[in-house]
């Protein structure tokens, strides 16, 4: 076992968890140690969630190895079912759950719930969260899309329809991607028949069949329920990624050449960049080398569109994914390069040191090692942290997702050129930041307020320099507490050592 400060993906249960958090109406029962109890903190904090996710855990401790851990998941899983009446029952063991080897399913079956109970076989050791997310998806789509227990199909549809596959909690903006695709989709003349996991509960599983065809979002969470859906129900899969202006235009054309309709006229018209790549500000961007990792679906996507839409040059690729290692090689061999397949951040990190790129496109590890090599960075892809979960509308797909895109990439470059200017001119005798405005008639420069008692006070030249090396947007309040803490101890004139005291005195 390898012990490391950053994961990339947490163990298979964890999967499930986003599954069971993304639907509605069902609870997951988790026999876990207390310590293996942290889906609040995942969901609720990190992608903000205004509901609590529905996991109810056994919570044994050391003590209760030595009494019956059996009886305790069977009273959690009968006063869940009490306390939360779903529609399902998930039943499963965390990694730690795992070894002490209670078949949490079986238990359950013997409790004779009136509600179906999935059991979940999720082994720890050999697999990770986005493949319990799968298997998780997989089982619940197989029990209620079963043909013998699925819904009676509308009497009437006047509209093509489709299922949105692949949707988690937790993913990288599943929520806007869905919003974004749905409104495509309903301009094409394309209803959304279900979208799942993502927003569903297990009775509107029951209704996967009725539709024309199936949207694969993500493949790394929807792939295996998607193919036994095409199996089961002949539906065609359309496993283009709407990720990009191209993409998203090839996905329209799959689309229409499946359902025999013809995209509006304006279907671009919130486009905005074919515009930019026209502009003369398009000059200074191209040519940017970049470095791509995460999930394989937006490592794919990513690439693509650094390279055909913004003419960056990709010199490194790579996931974590390594159930789609072969995709992502042959990907990797398109731009001359190899693959970076590893779970290993430092792996990643000795690759971004050697290639020395301009830009970093990964998930929030690559956001950390970027910022230690001083180089930018956009998270693309999970996992990822608070911010990355934003309260407005900020797809990844379809047009408005391509908007997004520029935006995202573009700001950590721009950044950058404006950091250096900044550092390259900082002594200049026109542009240091005692310089007044050069359009405007020298002017003296604005003095701080000062206080009665700060007014004797006095700065050495080793003082203002080291004040002039904080930020602009605290140096004022630094300069006026500098000033306090000498004014209160007497000081007549401020040396550097006076500047330090006081930011130790006033951090206390």
């Amino acid at each position: 076992m390898k012990l490391a400060v950053w994961t990339y993906e947490g163990p298979p249960h964890v999967g499930a968890m986003r599954v069971a958090t993304a639907m509605r109406r069902v609870h997951y029962v988790l026999h876990a140690p207390q310590g293996d109890t942290y889906a609040d903190l995942l969901f609720t904090m990190i992608e903000r969630r205004d509901a609590r996710p529905p996991v109810t855990y056994t919570t044994f401790q050391a003590r209760d190895l030595s009494g019956d851990t059996a009886e305790l998941f069977k009273n959690a899983a009968r006063d869940a079912y009490a306390r939360f009446k779903p529609e399902a029952l998930l039943v499963g063991a965390s990694c730690t759950g795992e070894l002490i080897q209670d078949d949490p399913g079986g238990l359950a079956r013997a409790l004779d719930l009136p509600v179906p109970v999935i059991a979940l076989d999720l082994p720890s050791y050999q697999k990770k969260e986005n493949w319990g997310a799968g298997e998780t998806f997989y089982q619940l789509v197989r029990f209620f899309a079963d043909p013998a227990r699925a819904a009676a199909a509308p009497a009437t549809k006047t509209r093509p329809s489709c299922n949105l596959l692949g949707a988690t909690a937790l993913g990288f903006r599943c929520r806007d991607d869905v919003r974004e695709l749905t409104t495509l989709l309903g301009r094409l003349g394309v209803d959304v028949n279900v979208c799942a996991p993502l927003g569903a509960a297990p009775s509107d599983l029951a209704r996967l069949g009725h539709a024309d065809f199936n949207v694969l979002l993500y493949p790394e969470t929807g792939d295996q329920a998607a193919r036994w859906l095409e199996r089961t129900y002949g539906q065609k899969i359309i496993r283009t990624t709407p990720i990009g202006v191209n993409a998203t235009r090839a996905f329209i054309a799959e689309v229409c050449a499946l359902t025999g309709l013809a995209a509006p006229a304006d279907i671009e018209a919130d486009l905005r960049l074919p515009w930019w790549s026209r502009s003369v500000d398009s000059n200074y961007l191209t040519g940017k080398r970049v470095f791509i990792f995460g999930d394989a679906t937006h490592v794919l996507a990513a690439q693509r569109v650094a390279r055909e839409e913004m003419g960056f040059e990709v010199v490194g690729i790579g996931t974590y994914a390594r159930e789609f290692a072969r995709e992502v090689r042959a990907a990797a061999a398109e731009i001359g390069c190899d693959a970076l397949i590893t779970d290993d951040y430092l792996d990643v990190e000795h690759a971004i040191a050697a290639l020395q790129p301009e830009l970093v496109l990964g998930t929030q590890m690559e956001r950390h090692i970027a910022k230690r090599l001083k180089i930018g960075c956009a998270v693309i892809s999970a996992p990822a942290h608070v911010q990355d979960y934003p309260a407005r509308h900020a797809p990844q797909m379809g047009f408005e997702g391509a908007n997004v895109l520029f935006d995202t990439w573009v700001h950590p470059l721009v950044m950058g050129l404006e950091e250096h200017l900044l550092a390259m001119f900082r002594d200049d005798f026109e542009f240091h930041d005692g310089a007044g405005p050069s359009h405007l008639e020298a002017a003296p420069a604005p003095q701080p307020e000062a206080t009665p008692s700060a007014a004797a006070i006095v700065w050495s030249h080793a003082a203002e320099a080291e004040l002039a090396k904080i930020p602009f947007f605290v140096r004022g309040k630094a300069r006026r507490n500098t000033e306090a803490y000498a004014a209160l101890h007497g000081v007549a004139a401020i040396d550097v050592d006076t500047l330090y005291d006081a930011k130790s005195h006033f951090q206390r």
